[in-house]
């Protein structure tokens, strides 16, 4: 190892905390504050079942929750790739997830905001096979709105 290398190693932290970077898990940080305190609203389809689902896994759930976040999600399946004899080859669903995280002791509004995603899912193979993409293609879509929703409220200022 040259010694840039080791000299770029031992300033890397000091450089980070100059710019005012906080691990999103330390303490007081926002990460600890919303782990395991955030009630997420019940799912009355399966988009939003599988969007709570990835949300709880990465925030985990409460008993005596803090927060309360209120999650609407939409998709739309899209025709991507169409051959010569006008059979769909390739579809692309299209996903929308907004989002409002409230402070449920005072009704505040901490942050709200939407977040935007897309997959795609082959539509050639068996009738099974496509059913298979098409799923595939919707768990993958809100597992990625839900990160997108995670990262938004990691990154939040909760005071």
């Amino acid at each position: 190892m040259s010694s840039f290398d080791r000299r770029t190693l031992l300033l890397m932290p000091l450089a980070l905390a100059a710019c005012g970077f906080t691990p999103v898990y330390g303490t007081g940080a926002s990460g600890t504050a919303l782990q395991n305190n955030v009630e997420v609203n019940e799912p009355n389809d399966d988009n939003s079942y599988l969007l709570n689902r990835r949300l709880e896994e990465r925030l985990g759930r409460s008993s005596t929750p803090v927060y309360r976040l209120r999650v609407s999600v939409r998709s739309e399946r899209e025709a991507l790739a169409v051959n010569t004899e006008s059979n769909i080859n390739r579809f692309n669903l299209v996903g929308v997830a907004e989002y409002t995280l409230v402070e449920k002791s005072t009704g505040r509004v901490v942050t709200s905001g939407s977040v935007n995603n897309f997959t795609g899912s082959s539509a050639t193979g068996t009738t099974v096979a496509t059913l298979a993409a098409e799923r595939d293609a919707q768990l993958r879509l809100m597992t990625l709105l839900a990160d997108q929703i995670v990262v938004r409220l990691l990154s939040t200022d909760l005071a």
